[in-house]
């Protein structure tokens, strides 16, 4: 194999180089992942229960996280495959390396310990024993725990959502009855924050005692980083250009990325405690998900998939304000994760329909 990074092979979307690269080329790293980290759950599995069924339990269990992550994630892979489009050649390296140590190690494993140090005031060290020796006292501290996290990671979800339909430069629209109508409210200005806003005073009335004031404070943290990250993103962005040192997409476009990554995670890291109650093997199954999301990302930005079916990006972000409305659901009552993986594939699939339809009426042929 030649020197050729994958910095180069994503720089120039649909390239011949990347045409000719096969399917299971995307996915060669992911598959590598996905046999070490059965082996690796299996021994675990072993390790903890000292039984042949207990060692399958453990492979079972990552296997299933594997996929959960993959279903609830492709619209994430979506929606940052089209914001790698406008990152720099050296930042689009960046987020595919650095982007997957996080994804993997910071969300699967940093977060939930850290989530145990604050809520049960411990020492890391002490709440990486605790994930070890009493995996069950520390899965009900995540599961205590459960309530901000959906608030915080909702609310910055909405926003994600509703930023890209409220465009008036968005000249491309799936459902005519609706889209063209909130592109042009988007001359009012911070109008979806104004909506999160109201849907935030909505749930929370629903809320009970000190939940309220947990609820509206995680609420709220969500929507600070949102419009945090968004000024930060356009002021570095702004920065470069006016330096000449980067085109649009540098720092900026990466902390954007790893928040919407981290946002994408909250619901899945908590929803994998209902199927396992050890750390170690949630961080296996949920990383080896990653790491398709991850190949899904760089085919899509390669072979240039979002301008071949026109209408898979709406779907994608119609996924997201249908998680985002699921999430705020869960600060309420449980809803299975079968089903918000489910909805968010059932709308893509909808999507990729409706986009080979408008392919093959106007004579267009994806490649």
């Amino acid at each position: 194999m030649d020197k050729t990074t994958i910095r180069d092979r994503v720089s120039a979307p649909g390239a011949s180089g990347a045409g000719a690269r096969g399917l299971l080329g995307y996915f060669r790293w992911a598959f590598l992942v996905t046999f070490l980290g059965l082996v690796l759950g299996t021994w675990l599995g072993w390790l903890f229960t000292g039984t042949l069924s207990g060692a399958l339990t453990s492979l079972m269990i990552c296997a299933v996280l594997a996929v959960l992550e993959i279903s609830l994630s492709f619209d994430n892979a979506i929606v940052n495959a089209n914001k790698l489009k406008t990152m720099t050649p050296v930042w689009r390296q960046r987020f595919l390396t650095w982007g997957i140590l996080i994804a993997v190690f910071g969300m699967r494993i940093v977060f939930p310990l850290l989530i145990v140090v604050i809520a049960a005031n411990v020492g890391p060290w002490q709440a990486l024993v605790m994930a070890g020796s009493d995996p069950a006292a520390y899965s009900h501290i995540m599961h205590d725990a459960h309530l901000p996290i959906a608030a915080f990671g909702a609310t910055f979800l909405m926003m994600v959502g509703l930023k890209f339909f409220f465009d008036d430069e968005k000249d491309i629209h799936w459902l005519p009855w609706i889209e063209p109508r909130l592109a042009r409210f988007a001359s009012i200005r911070s109008v979806e924050v104004a909506v999160v806003l109201l849907l935030i005073l909505g749930f929370s009335h629903f809320q009970h005692g000190p939940d309220r004031t947990i609820f509206l404070g995680a609420a709220l943290w969500g929507l600070a980083t949102f419009v945090l990250v968004d000024v930060m993103g356009q002021f570095l962005d702004h920065r470069d250009a006016a330096l000449g040192t980067a085109a649009k997409g540098g720092l900026g476009a990466f902390l954007y990325l790893e928040v919407l990554d981290a946002s994408f995670s909250f619901d899945g890291v908590i929803g994998a405690f209902a199927l396992s109650k050890n750390l170690f093997v949630i961080a296996i199954g949920l990383g080896i998900g990653a790491m398709y999301v991850r190949s899904m990302t760089i085919m899509l930005v390669e072979k240039g998939t979002l301008t071949q079916y026109r209408f898979l990006e709406h779907g994608a972000f119609y996924a997201i304000i249908a998680l985002s409305v699921i999430m705020y659901i869960q600060t309420l009552t449980e809803i299975p994760e079968v089903v918000t993986g489910l909805g968010g594939a059932g709308l893509i699939g909808i999507s990729l329909w409706s986009s080979l339809r408008w392919n093959r009426r106007h004579g267009t042929e994806a490649a």
